[in-house]
Formats: C-alpha cells, sequence, structure tokens
C-alpha cells in the first residue's frame, strides 16, 4: 500500500515555472513506477510523466516534452515534478500516481495508487 499526498500548485502567469513535489508513505516505495496526470474541467485525464522505479528511465507527453521534467529520490520517498515555461493550457488538478513493474506507463488505468491531487493554473 502507497498513500500520496502532491503539493506545490497555485496561479502563476504564463512563461512561469511551478514545481509541484509527491510525497510518500507506505512500504516499498523505491520499487513502484511514479506517473503524473492531469485533469482539466470537462476533459479526460491525461498523461504528463513518469519515472522507473529507479529514475532512470523517464517518459513525457509530447506537449510537455523539452519543458517538464520529473525526477524521484528514493530515499526521501519523494517525486517531483519540474514545470518551466507554462501555457494556459497547462492548466489543470495535477495527481501523481503509482504502480508496481515495468509497461503501460501512459495509461491510467495501469496505476494502482493516487494521490488527491493539487491544481494548477496559469494566466495568459
Amino acid at each position: 500500500q502507497v498513500q500520496l499526498v502532491e503539493s506545490g500548485g497555485g496561479l502563476v502567469q504564463a512563461g512561469g515555472s511551478l514545481r509541484l513535489s509527491c510525497a510518500a508513505s507506505g512500504h516499498s516505495f523505491g520499487t513502484y513506477t511514479l506517473g503524473w496526470f492531469r485533469q482539466a474541467p470537462g476533459k479526460e485525464r491525461e498523461f504528463v510523466a513518469a519515472i522507473s522505479w529507479s529514475g532512470s528511465t523517464t517518459f513525457y507527453a509530447d506537449s510537455v516534452k523539452g519543458r517538464f521534467t520529473t525526477s524521484r529520490d528514493n530515499a526521501k520517498n519523494t517525486v517531483w515534478l519540474q514545470m518551466n515555461s507554462l501555457k494556459p493550457e497547462d492548466t489543470a488538478v495535477y495527481y501523481c500516481a503509482a504502480k508496481r513493474g515495468t509497461g503501460a506507463y501512459t495509461s491510467h488505468y495501469a496505476y494502482e495508487y493516487w494521490g488527491q491531487g493539487t491544481q494548477v493554473t496559469v494566466s495568459s
């Protein structure tokens, strides 16, 4: 069982930056793949980024590639999402999620544990 708590959301102007954190509790955090998803009002939840259990492999949606970076520290049970050059279309509730095993990084159905989400609003 893994419990996830996101923080770091807020209101920022277009072109600005935010850093989201996801703190985990529970056993074997270092064995889970961690993913970031977002959901805007009236839209489906979409994949943003994922990082393998070791941190050696990362995956990004095309819409955020080159602007967002995910990283993790297993000793601190924390994963981060650094978001730069933010755009109004990045406005959404951002969730971190955890899954066992490899593969299916971009599918939210594959993730077993979810945080409560944190709001990111980018003004134009």
